[in-house]
């Protein structure tokens, strides 16, 4: 059985057991977050597909670490004009663990 979930904006593919990353929660998040927001759902037989989401379905998942991505490298320059600037940053995302999916 897997599921296609939205969380933040983005869809995912989830089965139980899995391991993603998904956008950063923010510092109040909650250890076992709930996705409410199911776009598609395929068991063995059958698929439900949402208009626009699956009602009365929702997937437990466990925040397994919370990390950093790759350095992200910016520059900025104005030709002929003696202007660089050098910046970056670092993306944060939550790891999690899909539980289960429930019905």
């Amino acid at each position: 059985m897997y599921a296609i979930v939205e969380v933040k904006g983005k869809q995912y593919k989830v089965e139980k057991g899995q391991n993603i990353l998904i956008e950063y929660l923010g510092e109040d998040a909650k250890e076992s977050p709930e996705i409410k927001i199911l776009l598609l759902k395929k068991d063995d037989e059958t698929v439900v597909v949402g208009t626009p989401y699956v009602e009365n379905v929702k997937v437990n998942s466990k925040i397994a670490e919370s990390l950093k991505g790759d350095k992200v490298i910016i520059g900025k320059h104005k030709r002929r004009k003696d202007y660089r600037r050098k910046t970056g940053h670092r993306h944060k995302y939550h790891k999690i663990t899909i539980e289960d999916i429930i019905v």
